[in-house]
């Protein structure tokens, strides 16, 4: 996926074309997003700046559930999720981002992990 980078491949005033200084780097290059979706646990590794693994959640089946009036930390099941305010796309396709709702076990959860850069689900029961 490749997007233009600004001042890299900008026009004249007059309309003609300029040449690029540089090429793009790699930092500059883009990535789909991950869109993690409930399911079987699936996660991918991938290399970024500085020689460093980023794990992305593709499918999770599990969250790290806290509730706030006990304290206490559960790993609950997945069930769906309810809504999203990220996307409406992301709320019908069922997508999990920071910020979402999802149904668990224990009842309607509000994502605080970013799954498709942490690793992991984590989550904290709603009232």
């Amino acid at each position: 996926m490749v997007r233009s980078i600004e001042n890299l491949k900008k026009r004249k005033m007059t309309g003609g074309r300029r040449i690029a200084l540089r090429s793009r780097r790699a930092y500059e290059r883009n990535r789909y997003a991950a869109e993690t979706v409930p399911g079987a646990d699936r996660r991918t590794k991938r290399r970024v700046r500085g020689s460093h693994l980023k794990v992305a959640v593709k499918t999770a089946e599990y969250a790290n559930l806290v509730d706030p009036s006990t304290k206490k930390i559960s790993k609950t099941k997945i069930l769906k999720t309810l809504k999203n305010k990220a996307s409406r796309d992301y709320e019908r396709r069922g997508v999990i981002t920071k910020g979402a709702i999802i149904e668990t076990e224990q009842g309607p959860a509000r994502i605080t992990s970013r799954p498709g850069q942490d690793g992991a689900v984590n989550a904290v029961l709603e009232k």
